[in-house]
């Protein structure tokens, strides 16, 4: 691929860093070896090696959005800033080709002291941009960051949002041929955001390749061309965005630990097959708790009660996939539950809730308020019964939790038996015809009057 093609070439780069156990074996490293090896005799080791990176290659073409996805640790920060110059690598190589604006961290490259404005002119500079040509853009870049008179006043005085914004409509009114986002527009508010990306939308369709790190999945799905997937340090994954996405969210959440039950599982689910109605899937009947063996499980639940029901394992369908990586918006999915109880519990309530990743419920129901009776003669001691939740995703795109429980009531209080909030992670397909929250499956006509 020649230079005319592409922005950006990473080629088998690495970088190690070095870790020491006290500050005096950095000073020891640095002197003892070489005299060591100047007598000839055996060099001494200090520290230990950390490889942040381990032969890492990609190409990014001119024009081509690119998301970096990864788990915390995999080695992202550090190979944005191989790119940008501002680290340089163990081994390997990077070339760039045009004018690189980066968001690396949140404010980076402004003086606490200096105003906004000075701010602009300082990091115009750092561009390569002349006085001149700043001056031309000022009023762009002040009126995309939208900070108002703030902008003469000290950044230390900022807030984080008023900080990112001013520092993303630099980089981004500059008109560069490489721009560098690192997780910065995750600090600004949803209108930001909207106008950063209609601004990055811009800026591809004008020719400058971007470079894209983040932790929302939807963001790279919507947004990107292609993804690159990094894990302990190397590539994972490189290719279409959904697929990367999909095989992120399986490391992310141990789809391949838990794929497939143990042994001592399969043995115990084989014994009442024929017994199963056409249509339930198999779950694990047996005491103990099987949700950390199956996919979308989340170990950072909250779970409590006082253990007179458990919850014990599920099973979620859609379009004929059992445990699906991804829902698509409107697409019929069905959530099994195997519900033990372990005392006496009268007219046991089932809950069902789903919410955002920030913890807003966007959906929430329960046997009670649907006024469902079919448990209500249930919850005899040691009895185990199969639940059925039928229900339709009209969800934007993006990362949702589904929180399930069992309780009661004695009076006017509820009894929580066994609540298992945020349980099962599941993601929702992208959704090109709406954004919010929900699908309300708008119509819109119009004619004329006139």
């Amino acid at each position: 691929m020649s230079s005319e093609t592409y922005a950006i070439r990473v080629e088998d780069v690495s970088k190690c860093f070095h870790t020491y156990d006290k500050p005096i074996d950095r000073l020891k490293r640095s002197v003892v070896p070489r005299v060591q090896r100047w007598v000839g005799g055996e060099q001494t080791s200090y520290g230990k090696e950390f490889w942040a990176l381990r032969n890492v290659s990609f190409d990014v073409k001119r024009g081509e959005t690119v998301g970096i996805v990864g788990r915390n640790g995999s080695g992202k920060s550090t190979l944005l800033q191989i790119i940008c110059g501002t680290l340089t690598p163990t081994s390997g190589s990077v070339q760039t080709h045009g004018r690189v604006a980066a968001l690396l961290e949140l404010g980076s490259g402004f003086n606490p002291e200096f105003t906004g404005r000075e701010n602009v002119f300082l990091n115009g500079a750092l561009l390569g941009l002349t006085r001149e040509e700043v001056e031309a853009r000022f009023d762009a870049i002040a009126a995309f960051a939208d900070i108002g008179d703030f902008i003469e006043q000290p950044v230390k005085h900022y807030s984080s949002g008023m900080a990112v914004r001013l520092a993303f409509a630099v980089q981004a009114q500059v008109d560069p041929d490489i721009l560098v986002v690192d997780e910065a527009l995750s600090v600004g508010d949803a209108r930001f955001q909207a106008k950063c990306f209609e601004r990055l939308r811009q800026l591809k369709e004008n020719g400058t390749s971007i470079l894209l790190v983040t932790h929302a999945s939807e963001q790279v799905v919507t947004h990107c061309n292609r993804a690159v997937l990094l894990d302990r340090s190397r590539v994972e994954m490189l290719g279409e965005p959904r697929p990367v996405i999909n095989r992120y969210l399986d490391l992310l959440f141990g789809r391949e630990k838990h794929a497939s039950p143990a042994p001592a599982a399969q043995e115990a689910q084989a014994a009442p097959r024929a017994e199963i109605p056409e249509g339930v899937p198999v779950m694990n009947l047996e005491g103990g708790d099987h949700f950390p063996t199956r996919p979308g499980y989340n170990p950072n639940e909250y779970r409590w009660g006082d253990g007179a029901a458990a919850i014990t394992d599920y099973h979620l369908s859609s379009a004929g996939e059992a445990y699906p990586n991804v829902l698509e918006c409107g697409e019929q999915a069905t959530l099994w539950l195997v519900i033990r109880f372990n005392r006496m519990v009268v007219h046991p309530i089932l809950g069902f809730t789903v919410k955002t990743k920030e913890g807003v419920t966007v959906y929430g129901t329960n046997t009670l308020l649907l006024q469902d009776e079919s448990m209500a003669e249930l919850g005899s001691a040691g009895s185990t019964v199969r639940a059925q939740i039928t229900f339709n995703p009209q969800l934007a795109t993006g990362d949702y939790f589904i929180s399930v429980g069992v309780a009661s009531r004695n009076g006017e209080d509820i009894v929580p038996h066994d609540r298992r909030f945020d349980v099962l992670h599941v993601v929702i397909g992208p959704t090109p015809s709406m954004f919010g929250l929900a699908d309300l499956q708008a119509t819109m006509e119009i004619e004329p009057v006139g």
